[in-house]
């Protein structure tokens, strides 16, 4: 006889018909589970932003956050191996129009600066010098400067990454600005996010009323905190699946499906690049890691043995005679004390040229240009990096509010 032939099922109608709202509440409960556990998994991956708690195991901080530099290095390599050169981008620059552009600003410093080693090392000498003297001594500098510039440019074009380490530069950004990780992370896949929490609830929804059904048969106390666990459990993973599986389209029963994620890759191109492009790789923060990144003082080495050069051509036939008035090791100290002085004052000359910079470089255009144009595999890599890290823990988080939700509905159904 069928074991269906047992079941009770005037009872079974009595008691739904009495607690039919209870019975009704499982699947809208499971739903509600599958939905908050994804909404908590997501804030887990970004906040807070600084550790909450008892270091080292009593708090938390949010993975993306408290792995800022593995996880700004996984950003970064997608960047700096696919979608933009150094090299390529500098290159770009028009030596002359870098020079047109801190002409003024740097006319000025040179002014200052002339005037101050003058001062230094014939106190008076300057300011006793006929006025057509100054203006050609500043003729022939403002002369030379579009010359030095360029041989500084092409010397650094030449040797860029032995000078700026970009990779370094985006790393000490985002480690820096843990805010500015996030909002890579969280902009590039927002769309996809609201989907995971979604997803969860319908997942979540279609197991309750199976956890329902299997309520109103059996009523074993068990039953409830399993599929809490099973609707944790399970609906990430079936969400994650769904961002990033199928790699390709593909045709399912006639409809083409692919990861939601994969799906948006042109869409995504155009926020991620002008993302990076407005907030990461700036002029502004390429000049400040190129003039103060660990490999500045190579730099600075290239700048200061073209100045020194530079002074030496000023002088020109007056060289020895400079020399000897002032003597051979004042002549050196002179070189180097306007090496150093025009050192202090590029930084705020150079910005005088990022207008420029930005228009020539066109990183933005090369970012998305380029994001379009990668494999559904390196497209991937992108957010992909922020669910694998620590997946294991939003999971067990999940499973484990799923958990208690079901003991909760236990009390709520044998009470």
């Amino acid at each position: 006889m069928s074991w269906l032939a047992w079941i009770d099922w005037q009872g079974i109608g009595a008691d739904l018909r009495q607690h039919w709202m209870v019975y009704l509440s499982l699947p809208v409960a499971s739903a509600i589970i599958g939905y908050v556990t994804k909404v908590v998994a997501i804030q887990m991956m970004f906040h807070p932003i600084e550790f909450i708690g008892i270091r080292p195991w009593l708090g938390w901080q949010g993975i993306v956050p408290r792995k800022a530099e593995k996880m700004a290095g996984m950003a970064v390599t997608t960047l700096t191996s696919r979608l933009i050169s150094v090299s390529e981008v500098f290159n770009r620059l028009d030596p002359l129009r870098v020079a047109a552009e801190i002409e003024k600003p740097l006319m000025v410093a040179m002014d200052r600066i002339v005037q101050d080693v003058a001062e230094r090392y014939g106190p008076g000498l300057w300011l006793t010098l006929p006025e057509f003297i100054k203006q050609r001594i500043n003729q022939r500098v403002k002369a030379d400067v579009p010359q030095i510039v360029d041989r500084i440019m092409k010397e650094i074009r030449d040797n860029i990454d032995d000078v700026f380490d970009l990779k370094a530069m985006v790393v000490n950004n985002l480690v820096r600005d843990k805010h500015l990780l996030n909002s890579i992370f969280w902009r590039t896949g927002r769309q996809e996010f609201k989907f995971f929490g979604t997803a969860g609830f319908y997942f979540g929804l279609a197991l309750g009323v199976v956890q329902m059904v299997t309520w109103v048969f059996f009523k074993e106390p068990w039953i409830l905190p399993a599929f809490g666990l099973i609707v944790g459990l399970t609906s990430d993973w079936l969400a994650l699946q769904l961002l990033f599986r199928p790699l390709r389209p593909r045709r399912v029963f006639g409809l083409q499906v692919q990861g939601l994620f994969l799906a948006r890759q042109k869409e995504v191109a155009e926020e991620y690049g002008a993302l990076i492009a407005d907030q990461l790789l700036t002029p502004q923060k390429l000049l400040e890691g190129i003039l103060s990144g660990p490999l500045s003082d190579r730099l600075m080495e290239v700048i200061q043995r073209h100045v020194k050069q530079a002074v030496d051509e000023q002088a020109g036939m007056a060289k020895p005679i400079v020399a000897m008035a002032v003597g051979s090791r004042k002549y050196v100290e002179i070189k180097q004390l306007i090496a150093d002085a025009i050192l202090k004052e590029l930084p705020q000359t150079v910005r005088h040229a990022t207008g420029y910079a930005e228009d020539a470089m066109d990183i933005r255009n090369t970012l998305i240009t380029k994001l379009k144009a990668l494999s559904s595999e390196e497209f991937e890599d992108m957010l992909r990096p922020v669910f694998k890290e620590d997946e294991w823990i939003l999971i067990a988080v999940g499973a484990a509010l799923g958990f208690l939700v079901g003991e909760l509905q236990v009390f709520v159904m044998l009470h």
